[in-house]
């Protein structure tokens, strides 16, 4: 389970009960003992147990029954159990919707992707990009990782990744080419990798690239590269970008890539899920 701070979760709930639940505090049902089934009216895959369970637990709420993570759960069929007081229960109810909805829908369509890309290639992994929800990014990663992907790349201080931006104040990707072996000495414990077009990558490869992001690049040429590609530098990690997505996963997947990274999973329609309550 994805590491998160306890400041983390304290924020999910204040952010919906910042200072008390009036309407229960008005009622006067607040230390009624009650049960919360959480349910799903969507076949889906499950994501955002960890994450709920301890939003329970700091609220006072018991988790009696709970699929996991990764889980598929059909439609109609009851995923968590929880039980505690009224109140509590009703503090818990919409932000931990919200956290199954939104995610398990994430994990839903990477799931697809998943599967799709490993029909053609169970070598090929999918892997989400950082470009996502500014300040949603722990639950998003944990939402792909339970749909079956990985993240690509979780932030610029993970991994050495050139763009043609990067070139441009380099002088060039011929500038870039000729200093390749000095840049390489400089991030030893790190892969290098480039994104590049198909005559780009060429040349990238036989300059000892580590790996090569191949931007948008039709699957039909794509495949006949990645065979040449593999000829001049059968170690060089290749990995596919631009437009992957559910419906083309299975074939760039094909080509004989090693990863297709995407951002296709973080745009996925929260899911239609909801909660029964019941006094005990």
């Amino acid at each position: 389970m994805l590491r998160m701070p306890d400041a983390r979760i304290d924020g999910f709930i204040a952010e919906d009960v910042p200072y008390v639940d009036l309407t229960c505090a008005v009622l006067g049902i607040g230390d009624e003992s009650g049960e919360m089934d959480y349910f799903t009216r969507e076949d889906c895959v499950l994501a955002g147990v960890g994450v709920v369970t301890r939003i329970m637990a700091k609220l006072g709420c018991q988790v009696v029954s709970a699929a996991a993570d990764g889980d598929r759960v059909a439609a109609g069929e009851t995923f968590m159990t929880v039980r505690g007081r009224s109140a509590d229960l009703h503090a818990a109810w919409k932000v931990c919707l919200n956290v199954f909805d939104h995610l398990s829908a994430v994990a839903t369509k990477t799931r697809a992707m998943v599967d799709a890309a490993h029909a053609e290639n169970p070598r090929c992994e999918v892997l989400t990009t950082r470009k996502s929800m500014p300040g949603a990014k722990d639950l998003l990663t944990e939402a792909v990782m339970a749909g079956g992907a990985f993240p690509h790349r979780l932030g610029l201080s993970e991994t050495v990744l050139v763009f043609e931006h990067h070139l441009t104040f380099f002088g060039g990707f011929d500038a870039f080419i000729e200093q390749l072996p000095t840049i390489k000495a400089r991030c030893i414990e790190k892969k290098l990798f480039v994104e590049a077009n198909a005559e780009q990558a060429r040349m990238l490869v036989r300059a000892g690239v580590d790996g090569l992001q191949l931007d948008k690049i039709p699957t039909d040429e794509l495949a006949l590269l990645v065979q040449e590609l593999r000829r001049i530098d059968p170690r060089c990690t290749l990995v596919a970008a631009g437009g992957v997505n559910p419906r083309n996963a299975g074939a760039y997947a094909a080509t004989g890539v090693d990863g297709l990274a995407t951002t296709a999973p973080f745009s996925a329609k929260p899911l239609d899920m909801s909660v029964r309550m019941r006094a005990v």
